[in-house]
């Protein structure tokens, strides 16, 4: 009898596939070239195209499917992975199988959809089906020309609010496309999306609003919250970041301009940490602004009263949590540049109960901690010697405060005690340092930290008495630190620990070239926005580290939202602190640098959303994880990251009898 076959050699304890026609056929445990699921493909093709054979499958006890052996054959090399297109409208672009997603729209209305559009990639199957041919020019490119367009139009540019410009024209346009950009040039895209030009996007917002992007919740919404939040279109929100506008970065009160700071956060998100786009919500609570300038601007579109305080502030929040909680009940609230006075409050208020965090206080400790575990690395001291170090914050605001829990709770992970881990603090304000003949003026976080003797010292006088081995600036007091200042911190420390942490440049309290200047390159620098390297006399290049939230928040938000998580809890930063802290190479610490490049953001996400769930699943605060999920958490996290990619568009059509 004629037989047909083909067989699949096997090496990585897959199967090896023989079709016959008229016969049998088997499929044994062995080792393949292919992968379990490349086999399959190639089975149902190799059993399509033998129909007319009358194929089967069946076993008849040999080690082929076949009385006598049977020659092995390699598949080849195109037959198990498809490249890339050379000719055509598919030049540049893959042909394998992606799910395809059903829109109830179409014609222009998906041209004009940033979430669905990719503009002029659309093939021309797609044009016909999706019923928009001729309202597109001819020509089709692909997403890498389209790509090398934008960043052709971005580089040409100088100002970095041209460029910020540039960026959320595309991103009004085709948010797959933005993110592609963002993805494959986070390095380069960062300081333009976010910090630290995030802050002159923010105080022209009104000047350059284009189209609707969020949503506003505002005293004349109260009691209509619940049915408002079902006006955004979007079924399925994971994470919502939210401000009331009452401190932007270190530029203050800028009310409902604020809008911008939720925007970038979310791109990040997206981008950095992997959550898809129409998973994320940016939200403004427009309570009003105590900025006379926009309080008299004819162009500032938030409302023109002073801000709501006391209970009706209160109320007014607590009602937009309960509303986007009913509707999503899962979702991350995101508290995002709240003023000193309620940011605490609020936190405090709602952290035991639902899934939120407050990125200033909690998601700059974290960052924070994780730089100066790095920076330790860089001394050549471990991480337990956290406790052995005199840490002097200049800032008792929510951030400063926040950064100093985050190191206490460190330093009580490390087994110190609470008094001992006290004591290595020392936090000024504006009126010098923190002590308890100030009790009665202080908020309960901040007199924790209150010392008993030296109240009202000057940073320099603290520098020089107590010798602190590192300082931190959270003011937004643009060059707070001295010359003398961090010239006495190099004398009485060889490697000081100098992060002028506040944003945006202008409001940094040191450069880095100062820094390094000052201590004769002996100082371990990182800052709350981006400097150039620090060329050196001597001829020695410094590469000073940006410490971004943006290293952390991604993948505490990936990671929580992945596991079903019902809060954030303090062990879950530690963990993912320590998880940055680790990912730092060797190299990197050689150069100066106490996190990581950029570019690798993405895997940073993963390994912090990694270490976030190992600690949900720790305390029992993972229930969406099901066995397959936690046998292989890497796997799982990479596989749920969102990849800006263009899918095939389909028109979802209801059938009726």
């Amino acid at each position: 009898m004629l037989r047909s076959t083909a067989s699949l050699l096997s090496r990585s304890g897959v199967a090896r596939c023989v079709v016959r026609s008229s016969s049998s056929a088997f499929i044994s445990s062995s080792s393949s070239v292919a992968t379990t699921r490349q086999v399959s493909a190639m089975q149902n093709s190799f059993v399509r195209s033998m129909n007319s054979a009358s194929t089967i499958i069946e076993d008849d006890g040999s080690d082929y499917g076949f009385g006598e052996s049977i020659p092995e054959q390699e598949i080849p090399e195109e037959f198990i992975e498809e490249g890339e297109e050379t000719i055509g409208e598919w030049t540049g672009c893959t042909r394998k199988f992606l799910a395809p997603i059903s829109v109830s729209s179409r014609g222009s209305e998906i041209l004009n959809n940033p979430l669905f559009s990719k503009m002029t990639a659309f093939k021309g199957g797609e044009r016909d089906r999706l019923r928009f041919r001729g309202l597109l020019p001819p020509r089709r490119v692909n997403m890498k020309i389209q790509k090398e367009r934008v960043l052709q139009e971005i580089r040409a540019e100088t100002s970095m609010i041209r460029k910020h410009i540039i960026l959320e024209d595309v991103h009004d346009r085709n948010e797959t496309l933005y993110h592609r950009v963002l993805v494959d040039h986070m390095e380069e895209m960062a300081p333009i999306i976010y910090t630290p030009t995030v802050g002159q996007a923010c105080k022209e917002f009104a000047m350059r609003y284009r189209r609707p992007r969020g949503m506003y919740f505002c005293e004349e919404d109260r009691g209509h919250m619940a049915a408002m939040v079902y006006n955004w279109p979007e079924k399925d929100v994971h994470v919502i970041v939210v401000t009331d506008g009452s401190r932007i970065l270190g530029l203050g009160d800028l009310g409902a301009n604020g809008m911008g700071i939720p925007i970038g956060k979310l791109s990040l998100y997206c981008a950095a940490g992997g959550i898809a786009p129409h998973r994320v919500m940016p939200v403004v609570l427009d309570v009003g602004t105590d900025n006379e300038e926009l309080l008299n601007d004819k162009f500032y579109l938030g409302v023109q009263k002073p801000r709501l305080q006391g209970a009706q502030y209160y109320h007014l929040v607590d009602e937009f949590i309960q509303a986007v909680r009913h509707r999503w009940p899962n979702v991350l609230i995101q508290f995002e540049d709240f003023s000193s006075d309620k940011a605490q409050r609020l936190l405090n208020k709602y952290r035991d109960d639902i899934l939120c965090f407050n990125d200033d206080i909690q998601g700059t400790g974290a960052t924070t901690l994780a730089g100066i575990l790095g920076a330790l690395r860089a001394k050549g001291e471990l991480p337990t010697s956290l406790g052995d170090q005199r840490i002097l914050i200049a800032g008792a605001g929510s951030a400063g405060i926040g950064v100093a829990q985050v190191l206490y709770q460190a330093m009580l992970e490390h087994g110190r005690s609470e008094k001992e881990a006290k004591d290595c603090f020392f936090i000024a304000d504006e009126k010098g340092l923190l002590g308890t003949e100030r009790l009665g003026q202080l908020s309960p976080e901040q007199a924790m930290f209150a010392r008993d003797v030296d109240g009202g010292l000057s940073l320099n006088e603290i520098v020089n008495k107590y010798k602190p081995t590192m300082i931190l600036g959270m003011t937004a007091v643009g060059g707070l630190f001295s010359e003398q200042l961090i010239r006495d911190m190099g004398k009485h420390c060889e490697r000081p620990i100098i992060f002028p942490l506040s944003n945006p440049t202008t409001k940094a309290e040191c450069s880095a070239e100062q820094a390094f200047e000052w201590t004769e390159g002996r100082a371990i620098f990182a800052s709350g926005s981006p400097f150039d390297p620090v060329h050196m006399k001597d001829g020695r290049t410094f590469y000073p580290t940006q410490c971004n939230n943006m290293f952390v928040f991604p993948g505490i938000g990936l990671g929580v939202t992945l596991c079903g998580a019902k809060t954030v809890s303090d062990r879950m930063l530690y963990v993912a602190a320590e998880a940055l802290a680790n990912y730092l190479t060797e190299d990197e610490l050689a150069q100066g640098k106490v996190f990581p490049n950029l570019s690798t953001i993405r895997d940073v996400s993963k390994k912090v959303a990694i270490a976030v769930i190992e600690e949900a699943i720790r305390t029992d605060q993972a229930p969406r994880l099901d066995e397959k999920a936690l046998s292989n958490l890497d796997a799982f996290v990479e596989k749920k990251m969102y990849d800006p990619v263009y899918v095939p568009l389909i028109e979802k059509r209801s059938i009726s009898i």
